[in-house]
């Protein structure tokens, strides 16, 4: 008997907003591995209220070893900042509550240099920045590459301003660039190992997924449940899904068993050459229509799924498939 086929056509959801992450702990004990530089007078371009340029450098502020007020213009980001985005409504909102009560916590840079290097604290000096306010408070420490990084990853994981995505390619980066093992990476961040490697594991999701966890349209929890689904196609349609109808992780997971190839209790896996036979016709359908398209396929039952985007590309493919409207 010849398979039987169905065809289903799915929209992508509207992307509700993300939601915003919370201040966590300071500091602390973060730098613990890094040591205050030694004091000595503060590089100052200006007055971080009038602008006026001073006659001379002037001592900082705070009379803490380590502490001081540094030039703006003389810090430099840092190459290991795991956050990837500074949305400019949260930076305005920072700079405004700068401005208004003043920096409660001082940023923190090491020399590099002729100028300064950022530990931690690079949404603190953007919000400078944008103030246009010449000096900033800053903690002055020594430490090497590796400390640095996990410094700043730290500091970004305490106030719970990275996201799933941010958080595993800051794990990926420790282990890459300082050729640490995932016990090593874990104990210089004080997480389990198999919480680093769970966060690893997210960065084998396709970029459209990994976007998907970035806004927070999807939670860690339904990115385990789609890892499961081994075909990345039909894993992006589930994701839509999953995200069209809000649904929670347990439903996510029966969404993923419900749409598993077969429908009886014990379902046979397909033969290495119907998937690759399978496989094959997924590509000259993407390529003859020029969309997403997954093919569930058993001996008896079937289905292809095509993904459509609004309105006028759903007028496109049913010309395309000469169904009249």
């Amino acid at each position: 008997m010849k398979p039987k086929f169905t065809l289903s056509l799915t929209s992508p959801p509207s992307m509700p907003a993300p939601q915003k992450s919370r201040l966590g702990r300071g500091l602390g004990g973060l730098i613990a591995s890094a040591t205050p530089a030694k004091p000595v007078s503060s590089v100052v371009a200006g007055d971080a209220d009038s602008g006026a340029e001073p006659a001379r450098p002037r001592a900082p502020a705070p009379a803490v070893p380590g502490y001081r007020e540094i030039s703006v213009s003389l810090i430099e980001p840092s190459p290991y900042q795991a956050r990837r985005e500074f949305p400019a409504e949260q930076l305005d909102e920072l700079a405004e509550s700068i401005r208004a009560e003043g920096l409660l916590q001082p940023i923190v840079v090491r020399q590099h240099g002729e100028k300064y290097q950022l530990i931690a604290g690079e949404r603190r000096w953007r919000a400078f920045q944008k103030l246009a306010f010449k000096t900033i408070p800053a903690r002055l420490v020594e430490a090497s590459n590796a400390s640095a990084a996990a410094i700043g990853l730290i500091e970004n994981l305490q106030r719970e301003g990275l996201n799933p995505i941010e958080e595993a390619h800051g794990y990926a980066s420790l282990i890459r660039d300082f050729d640490l093992t995932q016990d090593a990476a874990a104990g210089r961040v004080g997480k389990g190992r198999t919480s680093v490697a769970n966060s690893l594991r997210l960065l084998s999701l396709d970029a459209e997924l990994q976007g998907f966890l970035g806004k927070n349209l999807l939670t860690v929890g339904h990115a385990k449940v789609l890892l499961g689904v081994p075909d990345t196609a039909q894993r992006a349609l589930l994701a839509r899904r999953i995200i069209e109808g809000g649904l929670s992780v347990r439903a996510a997971e029966q969404l993923v068993t419900s749409n598993k190839p077969g429908t009886s209790a014990r379902r046979r896996r397909l033969p290495a050459a119907d998937t690759t036979a399978v496989a094959d016709i997924e590509k000259k359908l993407t390529s003859f229509l020029g969309a997403r398209v997954a093919v569930q396929h058993t001996p008896k039952l079937g289905k292809i799924i095509i993904e459509y985007r609004g309105n006028e590309d759903l007028q496109r493919l049913l010309e395309k498939l000469g169904v009249p409207t």
